[in-house]
């Protein structure tokens, strides 16, 4: 059976997923091809890891985007009136703090991890932004809003703001804090927007 990129970089986020380290040595032999053909597939382990760290953020922020739309449906508020970028950011940001193998990646390996995860030309963070940009754009078309910011900006300013309070146990030897980093955010998006039309 021919083992493709996108195998190894599902196997990769499987290890990464259950807090285990990528030896790929060993990920070469488990799945059956030579170390030369799993660097070709693949370049050397930190673009793995961006490539297996990116697929677990993408199926986490589409998980938020997933439970926005089971209990909302397509709208674009919540019936106490928060965006729906609002909601799945917070999410989203739960959803990772909460994960046991990022926490043990993080503690493990902290340089090359927040290395991969908050590198502006690397595979995590760029997709995250574009994640944010797209949804933003969805957002504001359907509620009449109009950025004060080109979304991009606000997109990256929002990533990066995020990163600062995820990872701020190792970043600045501060405890995460979740619900200061919803109120900066959400009052930074907000702000950020403006109505087209008086509501």
């Amino acid at each position: 059976m021919t083992v493709s990129t996108d195998d190894i970089v599902r196997h990769a986020a499987r290890l990464l997923f259950a807090g285990s380290r990528l030896d790929l040595g060993r990920m070469a032999a488990e799945l059956g091809i030579s170390r030369t053909t799993f660097f070709r597939r693949v370049g050397n382990r930190d673009d793995l890891m961006g490539a297996g760290l990116r697929l677990l953020s993408d199926r986490t922020w589409q998980r938020a985007l997933d439970h926005w739309h089971e209990r909302h449906g397509d709208a674009v508020r919540s019936p106490d009136g928060r965006l729906r970028c609002l909601g799945v950011m917070e999410e989203y940001r739960r959803e990772v703090a909460a994960s046991e193998g990022m926490r043990k990646l993080i503690e493990a390996e902290s340089t090359v991890a927040l290395r991969v995860l908050t590198d502006p030309r690397g595979a995590v963070q760029p997709a995250l932004v574009d994640a944010h940009v797209d949804l933003f754009s969805a957002d504001a078309e359907a509620a009449g809003l109009t950025p004060l910011v080109d979304l991009p900006d606000l997109a990256f300013a929002v990533v990066r703001l995020g990163e600062s309070f995820l990872y701020a146990d190792v970043l600045a030897a501060r405890t995460v804090d979740l619900k200061v980093a919803t109120t900066l955010l959400d009052t930074l998006v907000r702000g950020a927007l403006e109505p087209t039309t008086p509501r």
